[in-house]
């Protein structure tokens, strides 16, 4: 009896004392939260928010995690701004970042030069992680080079062989204008005319009337949601009838709302599979509606959450120590995740073999090989 009397106390005295708390780590998520494509910003806001909130959920986490959230407004100058906050601030361990192409150029010396490990969700241009060696800067993403493979590839299957580009004078739009006319060429199609223009250019009357004297069977679009919409309201005013081909920018609900039935019939391409169709998408989807967010987690929103998931998963190994995190990114291998395996290769950059083809039915984006169009029991415009 005095045994458990002694058992009984000393239990009572352990339920007493106070749990220790989990230290908090504290990561940052950049993305474009207003302006233009702030729908996409938004989305991965959310996505990576979930992902902290899984993990802080989860008994097993060494350490409880803190997401600081920051606008680059897709403004390279603001992109340098909170990139430059987020590297100086020292109780920040690593990053989730950066949508816009333009942006991501722009920050990544910063993040080399205070040695700020970060993983970019959604920005496609090649450069940013080929452009240079920079072992600070790493992409689950895929790039727009595969984009633009799949995109002319299919279009030429398609029996289209004329196409004016129209491009933004970004290094993301510039980009897409090279890759898409380096492919075309391979596939045998032809340019009429290429036109680069502001993404705040607001009239484009100039520019179609000329694109409808050349009388190309397609017009690709090399730039993001707001400016694509422009352009694709104003060809229908001027009576320019072409198919309306995109890259990953403008796969957005913000695109099929601000054209309405004017969208449908566009197409577009992006790297990895709908997310209903991601290892993880499933489990994804309920996990972002059970938190009730205002938005959708919009098309790189599983990119996002992956990248948060590879960053915790890095601190949980090592520790809260940037370099040594910044060493563990370095080496991932097979990560498995909701978009699917992720390794880097010798420029911290994600293999995303899968290009998903995407086309506008009926105020939704629609995988192609699921849509009416390639049945044939709808049409888009003929070659």
């Amino acid at each position: 009896m005095k045994v458990v009397a002694v058992s009984a106390a000393l239990a009572a005295v352990l339920l007493a004392l106070p749990v220790a708390a989990k230290d908090t780590v504290r990561i940052v998520f950049i993305g474009p939260l207003t302006g233009g494509v702030s729908a996409n910003g938004i989305g991965a806001r959310n996505s990576a928010d979930l992902a902290v909130r899984v993990r802080n959920a989860d008994p097993k986490a060494k350490y409880t995690y803190e997401l600081q959230v920051l606008d680059d407004e897709c403004k390279p100058n603001i992109g340098v701004q909170v990139a430059t906050k987020a590297a100086t601030d020292k109780t920040i361990i690593a990053g989730v970042t950066h949508y816009c192409s333009a942006v991501a150029m722009a920050a990544v010396d910063v993040y080399r030069k205070f040695s700020l490990p970060v993983v970019v969700w959604g920005a496609v241009l090649p450069d940013v992680t080929y452009a240079a060696d920079i072992k600070e800067v790493h992409r689950v993403n895929g790039t727009m080079i595969n984009q633009n493979e799949t995109a002319a590839r299919f279009m030429a299957g398609l029996k289209y062989k004329r196409w004016a580009v129209i491009h933004d004078t970004t290094d993301y739009g510039k980009g897409h204008n090279r890759y898409f006319s380096e492919q075309l060429a391979k596939v045998g199609g032809e340019i009429v005319g290429t036109f680069g223009v502001t993404a705040e250019q607001q009239d484009f009357s100039a520019e179609l009337t000329k694109i409808k004297s050349l009388k190309p069977e397609v017009i690709y679009f090399g730039g993001l949601t707001p400016l694509g919409v422009r352009i694709r309201s104003q060809m229908d005013k001027l009576g320019v009838k072409a198919v309306f081909e995109g890259t990953s920018g403008i796969v957005s609900d913000a695109y099929i709302e601000g054209l309405g039935p004017l969208a449908e019939g566009t197409l577009a391409f992006r790297e990895g599979a709908p997310t209903e169709k991601l290892p993880g998408g499933r489990m994804f989807i309920e996990q972002y509606d059970k938190q009730k967010y205002a938005d959708p987690p919009e098309s790189y929103g599983p990119f996002a959450y992956a990248a948060a998931v590879l960053v915790m998963d890095a601190i949980e190994k090592v520790g809260p120590d940037r370099r040594k995190v910044r060493a563990e990114l370095n080496k991932t291998r097979d990560h498995e995740s909701i978009v699917g395996p992720i390794t880097f290769d010798d420029h911290r950059q994600n293999a995303v073999p899968l290009i998903t083809k995407f086309v506008v039915q009926d105020g939704k984006w629609v995988v192609w090989e699921d849509s009416l169009y390639a049945t044939g029991k709808r049409s888009l415009p003929k070659p």
